[in-house]
């Protein structure tokens, strides 16, 4: 893939993480008693430039999102929770996916995880203590159950990507 082409998939890829973002928001977990729980769809975004252009492009559109996020809806307590989840989360997933031993499916759930453990690291040190981990079951099971959906759907998805965005031209 052409460098030009790889930094438009990039923008492609930002935008559609952004927007997904944004919908996320939309959607009012904290109200049915559920806290903390997203559906994580900006990461189908960040697993797609994964698999299509490797972990640098994944890189640049996941602190992009992150960043964009940041500015336009959050704190600076939920970049710094964002940022350490977005980080493990994609070391996890390149590192799952290099592996070999997993599909799409496999490679989300996996992420996801990580993302709330990395969430749940810095909130134990923002907030100086454990006290928040009572609650890793509920957010890893939700990862579980969200990372699997995520990835079955980018799995449906990922070969007519790869198709068009593969292409040697």
């Amino acid at each position: 893939m052409k460098r030009t082409a790889k930094l438009a998939l990039c923008g492609l890829f930002v935008a559609l993480a952004f927007g997904l973002s944004w919908v996320e928001l939309l959607i009012p977990f904290d109200s049915l008693g559920i806290p903390g729980v997203k559906l994580g769809l900006a990461n189908l975004a960040v697993m797609a430039a994964l698999y299509l252009m490797g972990f640098l492009p994944a890189a640049a559109v996941s602190l992009a999102r992150i960043l964009l996020s940041w500015f336009v809806f959050g704190s600076f307590t939920a970049f710094i929770y964002s940022l350490c989840g977005g980080v493990l989360s994609l070391a996890v997933m390149c590192l799952i996916k290099r592996s070999g031993f997993f599909g799409c499916a496999g490679v989300s759930v996996c992420g996801a995880v990580a993302h709330n453990a990395g969430q749940l690291a810095a909130a134990c040190a923002l907030l100086h203590g454990t006290a928040v981990l009572y609650y890793a079951p509920v957010l890893f099971a939700a990862a579980v159950v969200t990372g699997a959906l995520n990835g079955a759907l980018l799995g449906r998805v990922l070969p007519a990507l790869q198709k068009r965005f593969t292409k040697t031209e």
